[in-house]
């Protein structure tokens, strides 16, 4: 297994975790098996977004003396109204459901998620009522460690990171949810298959999300890697092919400020096959074939898949290109730490011998040779 910071939180996490959603609703032996499976396989963080008083009691009882070796995202808003997973933005129902959540990790939850802020209303409805109080009065007592949020839209995630109160972030993110255009919803294309139509290469906000929350140093922890199995499917794909899990993990691993991917899985079987992930070698969890068929909307756009290494002269080009590409989202405020990262390179952007090796590599058409200028100048001594 291995471990990545999340943001500044000072945690870190298996880049591969577990989404506990698919445990609901199943046999206490089976959640312990699986529980058992991916602690067995060095996952270390939970999500446990489901309200339901029996998962969380099965979960809890799976994890036992263990609950101090992991990292449990628990979230504030999800409640379970008849039985229903609903979301609630009434105070005293927020408390009712997430202190139950409480006293069943033993009284502390590693990451308190503010849950699914997808709009303008769930912004306001959390973020400037007395919601946000909570969670900051939870992480004052020491009940929770960190306050975080979970969201499907970029543009309100955009809005939920500037407020400055959140250090991780639980987000949507695969290959094609990434070229939907600005004001689709995601769930649209879920529920109706993806519309291709509406593909418009890199889209704008979810890259200037990622590069935000990296620029800021706030944790991304990954849900929907695999469009809720749409594409791995040969029938539902949007793409030429099928990719497969591990290319799905893979992509949602090399994006700005990701720290783990958290697949949902019900069984210890369906643990070890994600876990097969690190058995692959970098041509089998190579994505790039696949999303640049997609056409000329991909044009330009760094993906930071390292097809452009070998590098004569040793530039880690995808970090160069990362670092830069943060640091055009404001660069009269560059932050020392994106400077840092860059000066602490081994082999820098001013080394760049021009070749253009990289970029009759690259499949995405990027400008390398102009990016390792445009670095050196804006984060070089």
């Amino acid at each position: 297994m291995i471990y990545r910071e999340i943001g500044k939180t000072g945690k870190k996490a298996s880049i591969i975790g577990l989404g506990c959603e698919h445990l609901d609703r199943k046999p206490y032996e089976q959640v312990k098996n699986t529980i058992d499976a991916a602690i067995a396989g060095g996952i270390n963080i939970f999500d446990i977004f489901m309200p339901g008083a029996e998962v969380r009691e099965f979960l809890s009882k799976a994890l036992g003396s263990r609950r101090n070796e992991v990292l449990i995202q628990g979230h504030i808003g999800s409640t379970d109204i008849g039985q229903q997973y609903d979301i609630s933005r009434d105070l005293p129902t927020v408390k009712r459901f997430f202190e139950d959540h409480l006293r069943l990790c033993n009284g502390y939850i590693d990451f308190g998620m503010l849950f699914f802020i997808d709009s303008d209303d769930d912004y306001k409805n959390v973020f400037e009522t007395g919601i946000a109080d909570y969670a900051l009065k939870l992480k004052e007592k020491g009940d929770i460690g960190h306050i975080g949020f979970s969201s499907h839209n970029p543009a309100t995630a955009i809005k939920a990171v500037n407020t400055g109160l959140v250090e991780i972030m639980l987000f949507s993110i695969n290959p094609a949810f990434d070229i939907i255009h600005t004001d689709d919803s995601i769930f649209t294309h879920l529920d109706k298959g993806f519309d291709t139509d509406r593909f418009t290469g890199l889209e704008p906000k979810r890259a200037q999300l990622y590069r935000l929350c990296e620029q800021k140093n706030v944790g991304i922890t990954v849900m929907k890697a695999l469009g809720a199995g749409k594409l791995i499917s040969a029938e539902h794909t949007p793409f030429k092919k099928p990719l497969t899990a591990a290319q799905c993990v893979h992509y949602a691993l090399s994006r700005p400020a990701v720290a783990s991917v958290l697949p949902g899985c019900k069984t210890p079987e369906e643990i070890q096959d994600v876990l097969k992930y690190f058995d692959l070698n970098e041509e089998e969890l190579d994505y790039t074939d696949v999303l640049s068929s997609i056409g000329t909307g991909m044009k330009g756009s760094c993906f930071y898949c390292s097809h452009c290494q070998p590098c004569p002269g040793n530039i880690d080009i995808a970090a160069v290109n990362k670092y830069l590409d943060i640091t055009l989202l404001d660069t009269a405020a560059i932050p020392p730490s994106i400077r840092s990262h860059y000066q602490n390179l081994s082999h820098k952007g001013n080394e760049c011998i021009k070749c253009g090796s990289c970029e009759n590599r690259c499949p995405f058409g990027v400008p390398v040779i102009l990016n390792m200028e445009k670095a050196e100048k804006l984060l070089g001594v």
